[in-house]
Formats: C-alpha cells, structure tokens, sequence
C-alpha cells in the first residue's frame, strides 16, 4: 500500500487540510452525556497490541510514521517541539511516555492521534490557543481516543458492519473519513483517507473522549471549563468568515458542520462535566504565559501563514482573540497585513492604521517600520517615512530590500 501520505506538495496539503479541520475534536454531540468519572484508560505503559487485526493497523501506522517523520512539512522549532512533549507527558495518562508528537506547518484548526499513538499536531491550532489549558484541552481530547483504543474499536465496528471490508481494500482510501464530511480535496490524500477512515468516530467514542480529556486535564491542574472555551472560539470564528463571505457557516471549506447538526449540545456537555470535574477551591492554572513564551519563536509565522489564506473575516477573528489578553506590536501588524493583501478599496487605509500603531509597540517586527514608511511615503509625509525606513534599516540592515530602501534614501 502506497503511504507516501505526507511527502506532498504544500498547495495539494492546504487544499487537503480542510477535510481534516477540526476532525478529531468535532462532530455530533452524543445522545447521553458520558461521565468523566467513568472514564478509565484500556492503555497503559508500554501496550502493544495482541489482536491479529490491531497488529495489522499498527503495522501500516508504523510506515506511516516514517513517512510522516521525515516530511519537509514539519516545523523544527527545539522549543515549541519540547513543550509539545512536555504537555503530552503531563496530560496524555498513563501512555503518555509512549506518545509521539509531530508538529506540520499546515494553518488550520487540527491535531489526530493515530493508532499506534503518534499524533500530528497542525499549526493553526497553535495560533488559535490563547492559553496552555485550552491546548491541553486538545491534546487530552487526542490522547483519549488512544488510551479509549477508539481507533481499533471504530474499525471492528465498521467490520461488523460491512463484512467486505478489509485492511488491505483500504488501500485506496476512504475519501472524506475524518469526520464524514467535504470529501472533496480528500480525495487528493487517499493514502490518508486510508487512515482517516478509521478516525470517523461515532457520537459515543467522541463523547467518551471529551468525558477523558476532561479528567486528563483537571488531574494535571489545567483548568476543566477551557475545553468549552475552545469550542466558543472556533465557532465564532467560522461565523466571522461566513458573515465576511456572505455565506452560511456550513459552506466555509474547513467546516465542521456539513452532514452534522450544529454543537451547541456537545458543547453544553463538555460545560457541565467540565463543572462536575472542578474541585471547589482548587486554584486552576491556564498557563497563559508558559504558552506564549513557548510558542514565541514560531508565531510571527503562525500570524503570516494565517493571513496569505486571504479569510479576513476569520484572521481578524483570530487576532482580536489573541489580543483579548493584550494588544502588542505582532498583532498589531498583522491586522495591518489583512487588509493589505486583501486590497479593496479603502483597505490603505486600514492597514496603514494598523501599521502605525503596531510601531508604538516595543516589540514591533521590522516589516512593521518598512510598510509604515511605505504608507507614509505614499501620502506625501516624507519626513517621517525617512525615519521609519531608518528604523527598519536598524533592525532588519541584511533584508532582501535594504540596498532598494538606502536608495530611496539617498534619494
């Protein structure tokens, strides 16, 4: 079976990506709430599978490990890479030593956990977290399905459900597996719909991983009601691009709503066992600046990445989010950068405004000093664009267009 599942080009991964948006902590919200407190892991320390037809699906996610391993589609950041580790050690249960984090450069709202307990963490799903527990959230979500062995219990119910199903004629990939909805661009990834296929969880293993999460994360300190939190913000900002757009939630390409209802009950759950797990008088932590600082070297580029989908209505979603915990110069900029690349009438304007005040900011990137004086200059304010040309000089003297900006200069 070809599993060159991640060896891709980027475009065809983007256009891919929104199959997987959201898969894994999306869906339909279960008939009956699952407790947390039922929840007990099926996985420990050191499992491997005895089963012939588990052993046969860890043996295909083990070459698919290796493929995805030496992608040219993973960020390399030691930092970012070790704190990801670090969070998967303290809220991935009593497998957590035996789980693997792979971090892709794809800006979409996602994380899968596969069956042999290696997961794919996307990098829109970075930017989006405001905090450490929101993430935990996430990853605790994730590393349910493994501990509830979710994947193996979906593929023995599609069996039983399909006898002419078998591991081998998956080969071709079950396009649209992820969660059963745009199966379009999926089509474009079989060699991952051969394993999404088994990622296409019923309401009830959904249920149970929320129900695990959330007592991964209340046991690890992280505070329970962030989970639902999440859920508030990804729904905000699929309505902000759709009222940009003109259209319907459900029609945005990464939705997670089309062929399901929408997860207002899901996520009424997720608030009252998020309730039922809080300790009254424990002091929660949300690890807000722990995350930041974790995330700092890679988040000028989670920022640009977001901004070149040309969504505006959801990158300024997402950034007025991010500065719910306070304004600064990165943010700031690439506000200014939406309308920019977005180049409607008006939008100088807008950009120019979000230029000027991201240099009020200590922490104002380079570009920022660079497309003010660009602004500056285009209305005539000389003066002022020849300092900020010289602070962009300052900071940035080996960019691509120094020698261009010393010329207009001297000119």
């Amino acid at each position: 079976m070809c599993i060159n599942c991640l060896n891709l080009s980027r475009r065809t991964m983007l256009a891919g990506a929104g199959a997987l948006a959201a898969s894994s902590i999306t869906g339909t919200a279960a008939a009956a709430r699952i407790l947390p407190a039922n929840m007990v892991p099926l996985v420990g320390a050191g499992y491997r599978p005895t089963d012939k037809d588990e052993i046969g699906i860890w043996q295909q996610m083990e070459r698919v490990e290796e493929e995805i391993a030496g992608s040219n589609l993973l960020i390399q950041d030691p930092q970012t890479i070790a704190y990801l580790q670090g969070l998967f050690a303290r809220v991935g249960g009593p497998a957590a030593k035996d789980m693997r984090i792979y971090l892709a450069r794809i800006p979409e709202f996602n994380a899968v956990m596969f069956p042999t307990g290696f997961a794919v963490v996307f990098s829109g799903l970075l930017l989006r977290m405001r905090n450490e527990a929101q993430l935990a959230g996430v990853i605790a979500h994730e590393g349910g399905h493994f501990l509830r062995k979710h994947q193996i219990r979906q593929w023995r119910d599609m069996r039983r459900k399909t006898d002419i199903l078998a591991i081998a004629s998956m080969a071709g990939g079950v396009a649209g597996g992820a969660a059963g909805f745009y199966a379009g661009d999926l089509a474009q990834l079989a060699q991952f719909g051969t394993i999404l296929s088994l990622l296409k969880y019923s309401r009830d293993l959904e249920a149970e991983a929320d129900a695990m999460g959330l007592r991964l994360i209340s046991d690890a300190g992280l505070r329970p009601m962030s989970m639902s939190e999440t859920w508030d913000q990804l729904i905000a900002e699929l309505d902000a691009s759709a009222r940009y757009r003109r259209k319907k939630h459900h029609d945005r390409g990464i939705t997670l709503f089309a062929n399901h209802p929408l997860p207002e009950t899901r996520r009424a759950d997720l608030k009252i066992s998020a309730a039922e797990v809080t300790v009254p008088g424990r002091v929660y932590d949300d690890g807000h600046r722990r995350y930041v600082q974790a995330i700092s070297n890679i988040r000028p580029m989670l920022l640009d990445d977001q901004v070149k989908l040309n969504d505006p209505g959801a990158s300024q979603y997402v950034v007025e989010t991010l500065a719910m915990d306070g304004w600064n110069g990165l943010l700031r900029f690439h506000e200014g950068e939406i309308w920019r690349l977005r180049n409607r009438e008006g939008d100088d304007m807008r950009a120019a405004q979000g230029y000027a005040a991201a240099v009020q900011y200590p922490d104002a990137p380079a570009d920022a000093w660079r497309w003010h004086g660009i602004m500056l200059q285009k209305t005539g304010r000389t003066a002022e664009a020849k300092g900020a040309y010289q602070r962009y000089l300052a900071m940035a003297p080996n960019a691509p267009d120094a020698p261009f900006i010393r010329q207009q200069l001297q000119q």
